[in-house]
């Protein structure tokens, strides 16, 4: 009886003494924008004791930057899936780095998914397909994720919507990313045209995209670029829109 009351009594001074640790380790992550990031067993053994305890003791990102290294030699040699968990790691180490996220959706959405279309060891193209969808979803997993980090930045928001429109061909929801990335205090200046553009291909929201587009044409010459122009005179036509309410610039000749 003695015993088992010593060993509950060290049980309990134990996690007394850790409960101000967890809580500081758990406001520092807070504090870094680590939202949904866990230092699991899987990430320990990848890493292996001394890697895992350096990423702890605050060399996080000379940690990642090995593994990043390690990822790029994953693909030249088009090892897919141990680029994929090094990538998943990097990421878990700096989920603040845009890099990190940026590259990992690249390779996966553009670099993995040609090379799974084109895989000549697989003759079935709906097995290719269906493998370069895969491939798409991940990198589209990374930059969601990334975003969930990094809310804040518009970089990522603007990877995700040219994925959309290059890879999942919905302009609309490239759109909706465009005009969120354009929110943010440093947007790019020319994501609310992409927004527009984008929604201009719509079917069914033409006479939105239109105003936007006539909202932007409206601010001057700046905003009054040969795609702009291309894509307001496409929407005229197709919204049939009186001469006098037109706009009234040719475009530029092509060279």
């Amino acid at each position: 009886m003695t015993r088992a009351l010593i060993v509950a009594a060290v049980l309990v001074v134990m996690g007394l003494l850790k409960l101000p640790v967890e809580s500081d380790l758990a406001a520092r992550h807070r504090a870094e924008h680590f939202r949904g990031i866990e230092f699991n067993l899987d990430l320990r053994e990848k890493l292996g004791q001394l890697g895992f305890m350096a990423a702890l003791s605050g060399f996080r990102s000379i940690v990642a930057d090995a593994l990043f290294i390690q990822a790029h030699a994953a693909w030249e040699d088009t090892e897919w899936g141990r680029m994929l968990l090094l990538f998943r790691h990097i990421t878990t180490l700096q989920p603040r780095v845009l890099l990190f996220w940026d590259t990992a959706a690249w390779h996966m959405a553009w670099n993995a998914s040609v090379a799974a279309m084109n895989d000549a060891n697989e003759p079935r193209q709906a097995l290719r397909v269906k493998a370069q969808r895969e491939y798409f979803a991940l990198g589209k997993d990374f930059l969601e994720r990334g975003i969930k980090n990094n809310p804040d930045r518009p970089e990522l928001y603007e990877a995700l919507a040219r994925l959309y429109k290059e890879k999942y061909k919905d302009h609309e929801r490239a759109g909706e990313y465009y005009a969120k990335a354009a929110t943010l205090p440093e947007a790019a200046p020319w994501d609310r045209r992409f927004s527009a553009y984008e929604l201009s291909y719509c079917e069914g929201r033409e006479r939105e995209a239109y105003e936007r587009l006539r909202s932007l044409y409206d601010e001057g010459e700046k905003e009054r670029l040969p795609t702009l122009i291309k894509r307001m005179k496409f929407l005229e036509d197709k919204l049939g829109l009186p001469q006098e309410q037109r706009i009234i610039e040719t475009e530029p000749p092509k060279r």
